[in-house]
């Protein structure tokens, strides 16, 4: 009886790990106006997949709650853009006009992932 419990126990947190790697797909957010607040806490950005329009210089401010060492940086690796988020306040990371296309943004151990659609 202990061994089902325990590989149940191990079933369920291997598809916990599945899912929060490779199938959670979170909510698209598109922006309004020229700035959007990202919010770096319990090992996300939120949000973390951001619609905006194609050709159009935007703002993105970074708020770090999360005091682990892997939120205190972001990388955008395409547009070879990375910045330091100190705890507790604003960063802002002025992003150049895009040409339509996907544009990830992360940590740099890649834990927190983020996502800037262009459209």
């Amino acid at each position: 009886m202990e061994a089902i419990i325990i590989n149940g126990a191990g079933i369920a947190l291997i598809a916990t790990i599945v899912w929060w790697f490779w199938l959670y797909q979170p909510k698209r957010e598109a922006i309004s106006g020229n700035d959007l607040e990202i919010l770096v806490e319990n090992g996300v950005y939120n949000p973390s997949h951001i619609i905006v329009p194609a050709h159009k210089a935007f703002t993105m401010k970074f708020l770090r709650k999360d005091p682990s060492h892997c939120a205190d940086q972001v990388l955008f690796p395409d547009l070879e853009i990375s910045s330091t988020l100190t705890l507790n306040q604003a960063q802002q990371i002025n992003l150049p006009a895009l040409e339509p296309g996907q544009y990830a943004f992360h940590c740099q151990m890649q834990m927190y992932r983020g996502q800037i659609e262009v459209t």
